[in-house]
């Protein structure tokens, strides 16, 4: 039994508590619940008292590293750090060694996440074989074990004619199949370690134009009309592919796009440190950029928020620049930071955080029967409960990851989760 918590999900809010049942499923919703009447007695209360209570958070960008850089992060290990931040769900990215692009591979990731327990665990299929962008992948063949959306995510499709053949062919697979696209002209990029702006001349670091990210989501906009196939663009970074996503869904195709918390809580400013930790793909951009994200997020052209949880070991990290590795931890932190900035007038209410954190990327990579559910009678028992007011440090040393590479080491939050309840079962109290 959940008390005193404030509920909200797509429904609206409402103060009530909330009684889940043994068999993971929510058995009731409302004011002062009785326990001997809904034959719980004996159940754990959970004290929810100025708390939001909400359908758990799902990340549909999260790299666990296994198979083949376990030293960095395991599923066990990733779906601890998830938990711990909220989510019931997470999607694997395929930029494991070996890549997931067979059942074999996506069999042993889903083994591995039931096996942990803490969250559910999906997995996002390669679109070509090994990541390499030559030859398609067996998605059919992934597509059968229940994965939803393919990604070559680390790289993007590079030749047009064979991501046109991917939608094509995704298009004809029982669905829905969402083919996701790390939006980068490698032609464009290569060589660069940050953005392609003042600060990369200030700092003589090689840079990457915005526009190498923008001709890809140009591209793949003209595509997805071409072939009507679904496709979803990954962490867009620029105000140019924010504007051209907007465009795309003012006419009515069916695109949807994600937005990372580092990338609306940091500029490239951040890089005359020289610390490895900021480096990330696509790069921190410009401020203007960081207000083009948000004012994608507040209007809804950018449908979710995802973690692009990215663990690295920290030899790697502290590597030179322009050697290191690029990515960010992000499954703990994502909430809070979420909560943190929306505070500024106008940009993002509350329940539009859950909405971008919770159902809608449910939905886009194929969730929705289970995650992302209204907090009502009869449905799964997936929810998180945290104190939207609550303040806390960033302490790396405390985080769940088996890595230690968050840029928000010592910086204060707001927004701290209490408690996760994965299937009816609690894997985070308090």
């Amino acid at each position: 039994m959940i008390r005193g918590g404030r509920v909200i999900d797509r429904t609206g809010e409402r103060e009530a508590d909330v009684a889940v049942g043994v068999d993971g499923t929510v058995v009731a919703v409302g004011v002062d619940l009785d326990l001997s009447g809904l034959g719980l007695d004996g159940a754990r209360q959970l004290d929810a008292t100025g708390c939001v209570v909400a359908p758990g958070l799902v990340d549909i960008h999260t790299h666990l590293r296994e198979p083949g850089r376990e030293e960095a992060e395991t599923v066990e290990t990733g779906s601890r750090a998830a938990a711990l931040g909220g989510f019931t769900a997470v999607l694997a990215m395929p930029n494991t060694e070996p890549a997931i692009d067979s059942a074999a591979v996506v069999r042993q990731i889903l083994d591995a996440g039931e096996a942990a327990g803490l969250c559910d665990v999906h997995v996002s299929g390669a679109i070509t074989v090994g990541r390499e962008g030559s030859a398609l992948s067996p998605m059919g063949e992934m597509a059968q074990m229940g994965v939803h959306v393919f990604t070559d995510d680390g790289s993007g499709v590079q030749d047009d004619r064979l991501m046109r053949r991917a939608l094509e062919y995704a298009s004809g697979l029982p669905g829905p199949i969402t083919l996701a696209q790390h939006c980068e002209v490698e032609a464009l990029s290569d060589g660069g370690h940050m953005h392609e702006g003042e600060w990369s001349s200030r700092l003589g670091i090689p840079g990457i134009p915005p526009e190498a990210e923008e001709l890809m989501v140009f591209r793949d906009i003209a595509l997805a009309r071409l072939t009507g196939a679904r496709v979803h663009f990954q962490h867009l970074s620029t105000a140019g592919a924010v504007e051209l996503v907007r465009q795309a869904k003012a006419k009515g195709l069916p695109v949807t796009s994600e937005a990372t918390p580092h990338h609306f809580t940091l500029t490239h400013a951040e890089v005359a440190s020289y610390d490895p930790v900021f480096k990330v793909n696509p790069p921190l951009r410009t401020a203007e950029d960081v207000a083009a994200v948000k004012a994608g997020l507040a209007d809804g052209t950018i449908d979710a928020i995802a973690t692009d949880h990215a663990p690295h070991a920290q030899e790697a990290k502290e590597a030179p620049f322009d050697h290191a590795p690029c990515g960010m931890l992000g499954l703990e932190t994502a909430l809070a930071l979420a909560v943190t900035e929306r505070v500024e007038p106008g940009v993002l209410p509350l329940p539009e955080v859950l909405a971008a954190m919770s159902w809608r990327p449910a939905e886009i990579a194929g969730m929705a029967d289970t995650q992302g559910r209204p907090i009502a009678e009869g449905e799964p028992a997936n929810i998180v409960v945290f104190d939207p007011a609550e303040e806390w440090t960033v302490d790396p040393a405390k985080l769940a990851s088996r890595s230690r590479n968050t840029p928000y080491a010592g910086r204060t939050v707001r927004g701290k989760v209490r408690h996760t309840i994965c299937q009816g079962r609690p894997t985070v109290l308090d």
